[in-house]
């Protein structure tokens, strides 16, 4: 019995300092956090406007059928190049042809007709002037050969209109380019004003991009930009602001903003979607810190920073900022550290051990 009772204070001993080191190391250990960290720095900050489009050539040709008729014959299929004034498709139709054969016909009568009061007034001017006939007689024969030949005149003018409506029974090639639309085939019947065919110019595109109505202000002819085409993930293609269309649609609310590639792009498409980026300021020389290391509390941001290992809840006044990044007006010098992402188990005060090497703006 006193063996055990000299025994027990010496155990009670030992489970007391036991219980102290491990309370202790589990209040250190849990006031200790595994974090990354990122380096506030100098750098230039591009500030752009983002928006999304697509490619559309420089010039396009919706073409539609002048006449009704059914289609005699289809001489380009899609795909295929035409040229300036090459016949895509015609059409059966005799009402035109037999206009233009009846207003040749008057036109020819009507020439021939001219003609012959012109050598009559000829022959009078010499008649008169040897004496052989009145004054009235030779007026008469002016005043018919006038007539005549305004007769002749209007003649004219309704063959021309008659062969410019049989030039309607072809559907043709404004200018140069690939058939990128054929829609109906021979033997339609085709009503007049039916887009039938669309031609476009293969030579040059632009990007179509729909901007929102608050970033239009920003957006000048001149200003830099970087499209991205999904079909060509990879590639950065450099373009200028060629026009901003000053009408901002009311559903949408956006406006359309055209923008010309500096060099010519090889295997783009008319139709093929497009991302922008448009430039409209660049400050050389910011101190910039990432986004996502911002937050907000009351309305004020701040960051976590690293100072003396520990962790601190810091104020930030911002300025200007793009996709990726803010500049830090107040609160932050260059080389700094803080947390790139915010987490809610961070506490003023943590002991912090940083996992991974710094990685700069």
């Amino acid at each position: 019995m006193q063996t055990l009772q000299k025994v027990l204070p010496k155990y009670t001993i030992a489970l007391i300092l036991v219980f102290i080191v491990t309370v202790s190391y589990l209040f250190t250990r849990g006031n200790m956090v595994d974090v990354e960290a990122v380096t506030v720095a100098d750098a230039e900050l591009v500030q752009a406007v983002y928006a999304t489009g697509f490619i559309e050539a420089v010039a396009v040709a919706n073409l539609s059928a002048e006449l009704s008729g059914t289609v005699k014959n289809v001489a380009v299929r899609e795909g295929e190049r035409v040229s300036a004034g090459q016949t895509i498709m015609a059409f059966e139709t005799v009402q035109p042809e037999l206009e233009v054969r009846e207003a040749r016909a008057a036109y020819d009568e009507q020439s021939a007709l001219f003609a012959e009061r012109q050598l009559r007034h000829t022959r009078s001017r010499n008649l008169y002037r040897e004496g052989a006939i009145s004054r009235q007689e030779f007026d008469d024969a002016e005043k018919n050969m006038r007539q005549a030949g305004e007769l002749l005149e209007q003649k004219r003018m309704r063959l021309k209109i008659r062969e410019d409506e049989m030039k309607k029974v072809a559907v043709r090639a404004p200018f140069s380019g690939i058939l990128v639309l054929q829609s109906v085939k021979t033997g339609d019947y085709v009503s007049a004003n039916t887009v039938v065919a669309r031609v476009i110019d293969t030579t040059g595109y632009v990007v179509n991009v729909e901007v929102d109505e608050l970033d239009v202000p920003r957006i000048k002819t001149g200003q830099k930009a970087m499209i991205v085409l999904d079909a060509m993930p990879d590639k950065r293609f450099e373009s200028v602001v060629s026009r901003v269309v000053p009408q901002t649609d009311t559903i949408t609310k956006t406006s359309r903003v055209y923008l010309r590639f500096l060099k010519p792009v090889i295997g783009i498409q008319a139709g093929m979607t497009a991302t922008a980026n448009i430039i409209y300021n660049v400050k050389p020389r910011s101190l910039l810190v990432r986004k996502s290391s911002v937050f907000e509390e009351n309305h004020v941001s701040h960051v976590w920073k690293i100072e003396n290992g520990k962790l601190k809840k810091q104020r930030l006044k911002t300025g200007a900022g793009d996709l990726a990044f803010v500049e830090v007006i107040d609160g932050l010098k260059n080389g700094d550290q803080v947390i790139p992402v915010p987490e809610e188990r961070f506490r003023e005060g943590m002991d912090v051990r940083v996992m991974k090497p710094d990685a700069r703006p």
